[in-house]
């Protein structure tokens, strides 16, 4: 088995399910290597990603979540970093700025007006039966959400979602300077928003943020503008994927879709829902790096070693799902990783949830016999599992 996670085109469809499993059977931690860097491990197992994501003293988010290691100009100050790349007591403490947010209750009273959007959404398209589902459906719900949380218009929002895209995807696929440039333009708005913030505070997220203490300091400029990227990144990424990569996934498995909209109920949604977040895995990785030395699997990871947490693979584990690759709507438990664990376990997965059950609801309760319009566009990154292009066509529900 050709063993290959670095290239996007191992991603191009969807998650590399026959690489992942060889792995899980014959080298769970594995040496991967890699032409521009040291190498880094890879952890394919459930319990490995679990447990890893549950040790930050051990396996830390700091220099970078990312494969690929920063330029040394390019390191973030002690001061100055995303709350991602954070570990605790530092990462709690930036946490808990915003957290109350997005605790299950908040994101519970946010159901109504998520609920209201999306219908309004589904109203936009509904007539014409075809539409392109990514810009048109999945990507609307979260621009909306994101945007009213964080007190900036909707079109910013729509379009600040297109440079977190260029972001995520592979340097190779870009033009020279076409990422750098995307993240300077992402900062720059965030800088008009924190002065505006600063000025005129507002009853939001970006305005809360802005007038945040840790340990006494003021949150400043640079703070805020990685803080904010967080917020539009992370906002934005897993509904748009899941709910895109979820109606694909129905469509290549017409009998789940079926028995769905057939039989629909609250736990069913649920269940759902659930068993589309274990199948599509949004988000591909999160690296972290050993602080000392430790033995995995008859390893030995040395300190400074990048180990990479794969919740595609974990998701797919038949040690801990059975019959990883078939979409079972009704599977049950489903201890899906996401979302990931431990510290850094996703913020915005109550209200992620909220998002995707309101989208889905009004998706397949008024709209039936889909079909592509053409093959569906993946984008081209090793870090997102993601479709940036699918237009279908379909019919009203009467």
């Amino acid at each position: 088995m050709q063993i290959d996670l670095l290239s996007p085109a191992s991603f191009d469809g969807g998650h590399p399910i026959d690489q992942y499993q060889w792995l899980q059977d014959n080298a769970p931690c594995y040496w991967h290597e890699e032409p521009d860097g040291p190498g880094f491990w890879v952890l394919s197992r459930y319990e490995d990603v679990a447990e890893t994501g549950r040790a930050p003293h051990l396996f830390s988010s700091e220099p970078t979540i990312a494969i690929a290691d920063p330029d040394d100009s390019a390191l973030p100050s002690d001061e100055h970093k995303m709350m991602l790349m954070m570990d605790p007591p530092q990462h709690t403490q930036f946490r808990k700025i915003i957290s109350r947010e997005f605790t299950q209750g908040p994101a519970a009273q946010l159901r109504p007006r998520v609920a209201e959007l999306a219908a309004r959404i589904i109203d936009n398209v509904i007539e014409r039966g075809e539409c392109e589902f990514v810009a048109d459906v999945a990507g609307e719900l979260p621009s909306y959400v994101i945007a009213e949380l964080t007190g900036i218009p909707l079109d910013d929002g729509r379009e600040l979602y297109k440079l977190t895209e260029i972001i995520h995807t592979a340097a190779e696929a870009l033009e020279p300077g076409q990422q750098a440039n995307a993240v300077m333009k992402m900062f720059g708005y965030a800088q008009e928003v924190y002065h505006s913030k600063l000025q005129q505070p507002t009853d939001d997220l970006a305005s809360q943020i802005v007038h945040a203490e840790v340990d006494g300091r003021r949150l400043d400029e640079v703070d805020f503008q990685l803080f904010f990227m967080l917020l539009i990144d992370a906002g934005g990424d897993t509904t748009r994927n899941l709910v895109a990569g979820g109606l694909y996934a129905l469509m290549q498995h017409r009998q789940a879709l079926a028995d769905w909209q057939q039989h629909d109920s609250p736990e069913l949604s649920v269940s759902a829902r659930d068993e589309l977040l274990r199948f599509v895995s949004p988000v591909i990785y999160m690296r972290r790096t050993a602080t000392k030395d430790t033995q995995l699997h008859g390893q030995t990871i040395k300190a400074g070693d990048k180990v990479v947490r794969y919740f595609g693979a974990a998701n797919f584990d038949p040690r801990q799902f059975e019959g990883p690759r078939s979409l079972n709507l009704h599977r049950f438990p489903n201890q899906h990783i996401a979302f990931g664990s431990g510290t850094h376990v996703c913020l915005g997965q109550h209200i992620a949830r909220v998002e995707i059950d309101c989208m889905f609801h009004e998706v397949l309760s008024r709209m039936s016999n889909f079909e592509l319009a053409e093959p569906p566009q993946w984008l081209e990154s090793n870090f997102i599992s993601g479709i940036r292009h699918m237009p279908i066509t379909f019919t009203r529900k009467t």
